[in-house]
């Protein structure tokens, strides 16, 4: 199934944000900022993009995907619903104790999730490995890593970036969910980090910048970084925290924070009448 109505994938957006929002109030638990932030990249991969079939799961050419801000898994979790992975009913579970739909994906068992992950940094490693085995069994799929901005911050990134390259692993593609937040404040403030699309040019990366919340624009990146050959591409992804609800957006502090009743309300008021959104 492969949709390329662009208001038909805006619907699926806006329905994935409001499924974040819901996963989490119910939940009292979780983190809306980056999963707003990443909803519209998730929808355009799921929808419009990759080779997979929910009803084979586990299918060796299917193309994979690596959440490795596995924390913003509300988003995750709420694509593979609505692609008819499991029930929509089992998102009301979110964060509970019997629940396979967890803090942070789980591979063993949630259908659809190709890595377990949550402890930051690692993704691009696994990603290395999967599109290596893609190419040396012949297999053909393409393996996509959503890496968060101050994930980047991490040192195991940047030598698994020297792997992609040294491979030339043009069937990778790496996105950066660049909303300019972490838990602790701007990327900037953190850690200095700035210049992103020329860092991953450096290591040998072919980059395209693009705003990461318009969903034309990431499907004309995506099919642009299929036609890439000998190297791996970089999609530096212009976002939002918090994307869609207007109190969350660019707030450091909606990393990692649940709404209560009336933040809840006023969430789904700005989702639902297209007010919130800055941009």
């Amino acid at each position: 199934m492969k949709i390329d109505n662009i208001q038909e994938l805006n619907d699926i957006a806006k329905q994935v944000r409001k499924d974040i929002i819901d996963e989490v109030y119910f939940a009292q638990s979780g983190h809306p900022g980056g999963a707003l932030s990443v909803a519209d990249i998730l929808t355009v991969l799921y929808f419009n993009q990759m080779n997979i079939n929910p009803e084979k799961p586990k299918d060796e050419s299917r193309d994979r995907l690596i959440l490795s801000k596995g924390h913003c898994c509300p988003a995750l979790y709420s694509v593979l619903a609505q692609r008819g992975y499991f029930d929509k009913s089992e998102l009301n579970s979110f964060r509970k104790i019997d629940s396979f739909l967890q803090g942070h994906p789980d591979l063993n068992k949630v259908p659809g999730v190709d890595m377990s992950s949550g402890s930051l940094g690692q993704g691009l490693s696994v990603a290395n490995g999967m599109a290596l085995n893609s190419k040396m069994e012949g297999l053909g799929y393409r393996v996509y890593c959503i890496l968060g901005d101050g994930e980047i911050e991490e040192g195991q990134v940047w030598e698994a970036a020297m792997t992609s390259s040294k491979y030339k692993l043009d069937n990778l593609c790496v996105v950066v969910d660049n909303n300019n937040l972490q838990i602790d404040g701007s990327i900037e403030e953190v850690k200095g980090l700035n210049k992103i699309e020329e860092k991953f040019e450096s290591f040998g990366f072919n980059v395209i910048s693009v705003n990461g919340n318009k969903i034309k624009d990431l499907i004309k990146a995506f099919n642009k970084a299929k036609t890439v050959k000998g190297k791996p591409t970089a999609i530096v992804a212009i976002t939002t925290k918090g994307k869609g609800v207007s109190y969350m957006e660019d707030k450091a502090e909606w990393h990692g924070k649940a709404p209560n009743e009336e933040e809840y309300n006023q969430a789904l008021n700005d989702l639902n009448n297209g007010d919130g959104a800055k941009n």
